[in-house]
């Protein structure tokens, strides 16, 4: 399989539900189209050329893809733009609610998306920190 390729996902036309934009984020989508073809988060990042991290800041909304990389990616996951953006299109199946359980656990699961995305900007902060205050020890001993 080239770069190019794309992976057959079960498709589907929603314009609500579990993707839409009131119930799911642009992560929870790239998230969920990404399971669907089958890719891990570091599959994904070697087919769009970027680091794995990139892929985990993208599903945790933290950061977002440039608009090139926007189309690349709708292509590799093999749903429509519009689907990523907002949930309405051609993207891919609901998870069957069997599956799933209550539908609460969707909330459960945003929170618990919203809360790593904050840890992880948090740790960040740490380090920049910590790098900081090195730097300051480093010029005094000097």
């Amino acid at each position: 399989m080239t770069e190019n390729d794309t992976l057959d996902a079960p498709k589907t036309e929603t314009n609500a539900g579990w993707y839409s934009n009131d119930a799911a984020t642009f992560g929870d989508r790239v998230a969920g189209a990404r399971e669907a073809v089958g890719l891990s988060q570091g599959d994904l990042a070697r087919k769009l050329g970027v680091k794995q991290r990139t892929i985990e800041h993208w599903e945790d909304d933290i950061t977002e893809p440039r608009a090139a990389r926007l189309n690349v990616l709708a292509g590799v996951l093999n749903v429509s733009l519009m689907w990523l953006l907002n949930g309405e299109g051609e993207g891919i199946s609901e998870p069957d609610e069997a599956v799933t359980g209550r539908a609460d656990f969707a909330d459960l699961l945003t929170e618990i998306r919203q809360v790593r995305g904050t840890m992880t900007l948090a740790a960040d902060k740490l380090g920049k920190l910590e790098k900081r205050l090195r730097r300051a020890l480093g010029d005094a001993a000097l």
